[in-house]
C-alpha cells in the first residue's frame, strides 16, 4: 500500500523528560548529606547529616518532598529519592567490622550535595 509506515520503517522520537523527572544525580556518584537543623518536620536523621556515601538508586516515579508537604507548601513539586550507600566506618570511626559493612537508606535530593 502506497503512503503508509510499517512498524520496522517508524523512528522513534525524541522523548522530552520535563526537568522534575530527570534525577539530579546519577548512581555511582559520591554526595554529602546535608548538614541542617530545619526546624519541624523532617525526614533525614540527624546521624547520617554530614556523612558521605554513594547513590545505589534512584527511586522511581518522582515524589513529593515530604518536608515541604508536611506544612502544605508543597504546591506539587516533585523529585527524586535516592537510595544512599554509607559506609558504617564513615558513620563511626574505629568500626571494626568488614569494610563492606554500610548503611542503605533512601534520602531527597534536597538533602544531598555533590562531592
Amino acid at each position: 500500500m502506497r503512503g503508509t509506515t510499517s512498524d520496522s520503517q517508524r523512528q522513534p522520537r525524541d522523548i522530552v523528560i520535563a526537568a522534575s523527572e530527570k534525577p539530579a544525580f546519577n548512581v555511582g556518584e559520591t554526595v554529602e548529606i546535608q548538614t541542617r537543623a530545619p526546624v519541624g518536620h523532617y525526614r533525614v536523621p540527624v546521624f547520617i547529616r554530614g556523612k558521605r556515601g554513594s547513590i545505589e538508586a534512584v527511586i522511581r516515579p518522582t515524589g513529593i518532598d515530604n518536608e515541604e508537604e508536611g506544612f502544605g507548601r508543597n504546591a506539587g513539586v516533585r523529585g527524586h529519592y535516592y537510595r544512599i550507600a554509607i559506609p558504617l566506618t564513615e558513620l563511626w570511626p574505629g568500626y571494626t567490622g568488614p569494610p563492606q559493612d554500610g548503611l542503605r537508606i533512601e534520602v531527597f535530593e534536597t538533602w544531598l550535595e555533590r562531592i
